[in-house]
């Protein structure tokens, strides 16, 4: 699954009253922020990303500058304009967007906005996603439960959900084996292997696995 968000750069600068460095070219200070915008285009705290890494020109005494907190505020001082990159981290693996950011000073303010790709994220992190909007799946999802949902089932999809989250790890396992030899199509499961993390959406499950699963339960007296 790949999961599309925008985000916002938003720099501020001013003169300061320090001496020129060069002739002509007042000193500045400037600072950029990242923010993260919904469908609206309302801002939200970045929280998907963990940290970002700024790589500013190389006559900067401290040309790589990383902070681990939203907005992400880089503060500097200097006289030239030039462009960097940002590296924005997430908890996935080899979860790295990179963007690159005009720094210039033509405005006291300005935003720059950019398209960024979650791919294969994490539950935790498909979370703070859907603070911002919904994702791919989310829709589908809802229609497949919608559609199962008038079909009447032979078991009590929620007793089952109860028992599951209950299970030791070698129950689990072979709860996750036998969905993944019995689903089809219809069904939705989500694996990050990375993350260790499994899911699936029960009302989704054909009804000969339903029955299998429950079954399944009743042996192991996990329904009780």
């Amino acid at each position: 699954m790949i999961v599309e968000r925008r985000i916002k750069i938003y720099t501020e600068q001013h003169n300061i009253d320090k001496p020129p460095q060069v002739e002509g070219f007042p000193m500045k200070e400037w600072t950029v922020e990242i923010y993260l915008l919904d469908q609206e285009g309302k801002e939200h705290p970045a929280k998907c990303f963990t940290k970002a890494v700024y790589h500013l020109h190389p006559s900067f005494e401290n040309p790589v500058q990383t902070f681990t907190s939203p907005p992400f505020k880089c503060t500097n001082e200097g006289w030239g304009e030039f462009e960097m990159t940002i590296d924005l981290f997430t908890t996935e693996k080899g979860g790295k967007n990179t963007i690159i950011h005009d720094l210039n000073f033509a405005a006291a303010e300005y935003e720059q906005i950019h398209t960024i790709q979650f791919k294969n994220p994490s539950q935790a992190l498909q979370q703070i996603l859907r603070e911002t909007g919904p994702l791919p799946s989310d829709e589908e999802r809802k229609l497949k439960k919608a559609d199962a949902g008038k079909k009447k089932k032979s078991v009590d999809v929620e007793k089952m959900a109860d028992a599951l989250v209950k299970l030791g790890e070698d129950d689990l396992l072979q709860v996750i084996q036998m969905i993944h030899d019995g689903k089809d199509d219809n069904t939705y499961t989500s694996n990050n292997i990375d993350a260790g993390e499994f899911s699936v959406d029960l009302y989704t499950l054909p009804e000969d696995l339903m029955k299998k699963l429950w079954d399944y339960l009743s042996r192991i007296n996990a329904l009780s």
